[in-house]
């Protein structure tokens, strides 16, 4: 979310002191994804400890989402006179803090409110991170150092999101959110120590954010990201009792499947970035449109199978996980390729808008599920889900034709 830095209080740094530095940034964003995400996997045992529903219990990652689509823009812009050391060290902390308050008042109320304040320090760390990364690496190696950076994130759902889930099963959903901690704090030491002192940057400011949303067409193209996320949430914040009860997948169960998602992730990550270079970014995100309209249907699928257990109903719904996975994340790429390319000078504000965007969706699609749920039951979850990336496709069509 920032500019480049300021010549006078930046500096590149040499090759192992930067790989020193990313590898620490990246291992942070490795664990702010598990600790933010991982909701997604112990959303049974944590329902099932607390005596709420499944749709209660996904509620709480509504609230995360929420709170970070409005904190995270706006904490970036105002703390941007601050340290970067200083506010990264922050972020950290107050997500620490976050992971602290389950453990110590496993109530549901208490875990809304942490998930609050896990939203602010995240929503400071992960862009401030992008930008430090950006800024202390000589210009051949600024785009080597983001994608470094960022790993770590998709990392978090390969390795993190299983690896929670698996503790959330057997010790506790409590024991979870204590690792996560663990895990914290030799990241806050390091980016301590490592991050030079002083480091400022010129700060995107709430005007410059102003300018932008006041601009309908490009905030139209932003808005795509809320649309897109809606639809892949209201199955993705369900995950673990659609396996659970259309499948009867236990512990290890799920944590294959989520294992397989994240394989996905990566492998999305990737493709997405080299279609969008072949064949262009709208047509890319037209693709996967049409891509997950075929597959979120299956979802409502998976119940009519529950109680066979069959090696086959297995391989298939692991094949549909991937896949859903796979278009999933070939999203982003494609998606901030094409918001850059329609206002390169506003560059990092059509970027921090769409992580906004991306918490936006995520919100709408963990509600609109938790309400299907609520009414409905399971089964209808992947029809809802695909219904409403029709409408992201229209949403999307309707920019592109905007856009000239």
């Amino acid at each position: 979310m920032s500019h480049s830095p300021h010549p006078s209080s930046a500096q590149i740094l040499d090759a192992p002191s930067s790989r020193l530095m990313i590898a620490t940034l990246s291992m942070s964003n490795f664990v702010i994804g598990m600790g933010a995400f991982m909701i997604i996997g112990l959303l049974e045992p944590l329902a099932a400890d607390l005596r709420i529903s499944s749709a209660r219990a996904g509620s709480v990652l509504t609230t995360y989402a929420v709170a970070y689509a409005i904190l995270s823009p706006v904490l970036v812009a105002t703390t941007g006179g601050i340290g970067r050391r200083r506010v990264l060290a922050a972020g950290l902390a107050m997500f620490g803090l976050a992971c602290l308050i389950p453990v110590l008042a496993p109530t549901e109320a208490a875990l809304h409110a942490s998930r609050i304040i896990a939203a602010a320090g995240a929503g400071i760390f992960t862009p401030v991170a992008a930008a430090v990364a950006a800024g202390l690496s000589a210009p051949e190696r600024r785009a080597k150092a983001l994608a470094a950076v960022f790993f770590g994130m998709t990392m978090s759902q390969i390795l993190g999101l299983p690896l929670g889930s698996f503790l959330a099963y057997t010790f506790g959903w409590q024991v979870a959110f204590a690792v996560v901690l663990a895990l914290l704090v030799p990241c806050l030491w390091l980016v301590w120590i490592i991050v030079p002192r002083g480091l400022s940057f010129q700060p995107v400011t709430l005007r410059d954010l102003a300018r932008v949303m006041r601009n309908g067409r490009l905030m139209l193209a932003v808005g795509f990201t809320a649309s897109f996320l809606t639809a892949g949430y209201v199955v993705n914040t369900f995950l673990a009792p659609l396996l659970s009860q259309g499948l009867g997948w236990g512990r290890n169960g799920i944590s294959l499947a989520l294992l397989a998602c994240g394989i996905g992730a990566v492998a999305g990550n990737i493709i997405g970035g080299a279609l969008s270079d072949r064949i262009g970014p709208a047509r890319t995100l037209t693709f996967l449109c049409l891509a997950q309209l075929v597959v979120l249907p299956g979802f409502s699928l998976l119940p009519l199978a529950g109680g066979q257990a069959t090696l086959l109903s297995a391989s298939l719904a692991m094949g549909l996980l991937v896949l859903w996975s796979v278009f999933g994340w070939s999203f982003m790429a494609a998606q901030q390729a094409r918001l850059i390319g329609l206002a390169p000078q506003a560059a990092p504000v059509m970027l921090a808008l769409n992580a906004a965007g991306v918490y936006v969706g995520a919100a709408f699609g963990s509600a609109m599920g938790g309400l299907v749920l609520s009414g409905f039951g399971l089964a209808p979850l992947g029809m809802v889900a695909g219904a409403l990336m029709g409408l992201a496709l229209i949403h999307l069509r309707v920019t592109v034709r905007l856009d000239g």
